[in-house]
């Protein structure tokens, strides 16, 4: 390893949070400016579903009934896993795309594509069309899901990734509150606009974004794996403001020296490579930890508001709970950002995982009890309060983790299996809770809990012996740690043994490579 290269590796490690933020302003306003791609996402994905609350929407699509207008049972499923089977075409298209053109230009393209399938929806007539555009609408938010915090990653210091990456989910929450705001606003519209306005208003983000990111600066990771290294020490300087103890070339040639270095690990650029050697168990860890955010009791937030309403609140009071459970959410994030500073991503992700347990546990003993309004106020509470624990622990920081567990080469594709990983988990469990809950089906109710505190505990012992702490390590310290094959459990007392032996070197002192025991 060159001079440069060390260098920057101690500077990486000697600068503080606020250094960092002196140093990198303009990266963290980049890295905001494209985390916007996913409030657009957030209030995007709230509407669909939100509308079948709405007459005029049920009178343009749905089918007489006794009652009025109704969207039939399958046309709802069809809607919600239209956009999901998008999303997954698209995140799969933008591990590839990402590779070939870079970040901005796939982003910029995305947002493109996503103002003209908004108009299928604006003007659908009937709810095939609707159909159609959610499934076209669902190939550019796949995109957004992952580059975004996967653009985090590549462009600001390790202190401040885990700020950057987990504010991906605040971005997430605030898109869903404003969706939510919009919907309140219009739930005593009568006429067609009712939905149509909320439609059109996703303009107003996708074109603006669009001519803001066609000037951010490229991931300088990116331009070192394709060997454009004066373009990469620009975009750098882009990125960071000017001082003159940071030396711009040695930050580039430990990007130099870790792709060197995982090619030399055998880590490739296709997807294929997510599932050898060392990459598998990065692949396994990211995918686990996405899919970990569905399994313990995610699905159950969504129907806060169903168990307010069996207890007798009006619909109109219905949304303004639920703004108030995102409002919490946010509040949540916020101060995840102060716990994880001091107690590091495994150790929060693992309290997550036992908090939800226990909530999910008793709300579930709560719904052993007879049904009343009482019960029903109890079971809303409590998820509103798992929503809050949520939202400290495992949702904002897995972000952090599945953008920091990949190797640099293949972080855009790992993290693109994470999240279709997590897509399937989430349709499979959007298919299950209405049997859960339906009293047609089989009416678990309450009960359902128990479903979701049992996957939520296995998920926790998951987490134990398998996920490793990532906090304070640089991509070359977590390259050779993997390639070591360190105990989850050790990571950082192993990260400690290799620097006190020279941890740039692939083996002990006396020559035998065998850290992998200790």
């Amino acid at each position: 390893m060159n001079t440069g290269a060390k260098d920057a590796t101690r500077s990486e490690h000697r600068t503080t949070f606020k250094e960092g933020l002196k140093l990198y302003p303009k990266a963290i306003g980049w890295s905001m400016l494209l985390s916007m791609t996913i409030i657009m996402e957030g209030y995007d994905l709230v509407l669909v579903n939100s509308f079948y609350a709405f007459p005029a929407f049920r009178k343009a699509y749905g089918v007489p009934t006794a009652n009025g207008y109704e969207i039939t049972t399958s046309w709802q499923s069809a809607l919600t896993n239209g956009a999901f089977i998008g999303e997954i075409l698209g995140l799969l298209f933008s591990g590839l795309l990402t590779e070939r053109f870079g970040y901005r230009y796939t982003i910029v393209g995305s947002l493109v594509a996503l103002a003209l399938f908004i108009f299928p929806a604006f003007f659908a007539f009937d709810i095939g069309t609707l159909m159609a555009s959610q499934v076209l609408c669902g190939l550019p938010w796949g995109v957004f899901q992952t580059l975004s915090t996967t653009y985090a990653a590549d462009v600001v210091p390790m202190h401040l990734r885990a700020y950057l990456t987990s504010s991906v989910n605040l971005c997430w929450l605030i898109g869903q509150l404003i969706g939510l705001g919009v919907l309140r606003g219009a739930v005593h519209v009568s006429s067609e606009w009712s939905y149509r306005i909320p439609f059109g208003l996703q303009w107003a983000w996708a074109v603006p974004l669009a001519i803001a990111i066609m000037f951010a600066p490229e991931s300088p990771w990116w331009l070192v794996r394709h060997e454009r290294y004066e373009q990469a020490k620009r975009s750098l300087t882009r990125l960071t403001k000017r001082d003159g103890d940071f030396n711009i070339d040695g930050s580039i040639e430990l990007m130099k020296h870790t792709t060197q270095v995982e090619k030399d690990f055998g880590s490739g650029v296709s997807y294929r490579d997510c599932f050898r050697g060392t990459d598998l168990r990065r692949t396994e860890i990211t995918c686990m930890v996405w899919t970990t955010q569905t399994l313990c009791g995610l699905p159950m937030t969504s129907y806060a508001t169903y168990f307010y309403l069996q207890a007798g609140i009006t619909t109109e009071a219905a949304f303004d709970l639920s703004v108030g459970m995102y409002a919490l959410a946010i509040l949540g994030n916020l101060l995840s950002w102060s716990v994880m500073r001091v107690v590091g991503r495994r150790t929060l992700y693992l309290w997550g995982c036992a908090a939800c347990t226990i909530i999910m546990f008793v709300a579930g003993c709560v719904g052993l009890a007879p049904d009343s309004p009482a019960i029903a106020w109890s079971l809303g509470s409590l998820i509103i309060l798992f929503t809050f624990l949520y939202d400290v622990t495992i949702g904002p920081v897995c972000y952090s983790l599945v953008a920091e567990i990949p190797s640099t080469r293949l972080r855009v594709k790992t993290v693109v299996l994470a999240r279709v990983a997590y897509n399937i988990a989430f349709m499979i469990a959007g298919v299950l809770m209405p049997y859960m809950l339906n009293p047609t089906a089989w009416n678990w109710r309450g009960k359902t809990c128990f479903f979701w505190a049992g996957t939520s505990f296995l998920c926790f012992v998951w987490c134990f012996f398998r996920l490793p702490e990532p906090k304070g390590l640089t991509y070359m310290e977590l390259d050779l740690l993997f390639e070591k094959r360190a105990n989850a459990r050790k990571f950082r007392s192993f990260q400690q043994n290799l620097a006190s032996t020279g941890y740039f070197s692939l083996h002990t002192r006396d020559g035998v490579d065998g850290w992998a025991d200790r």
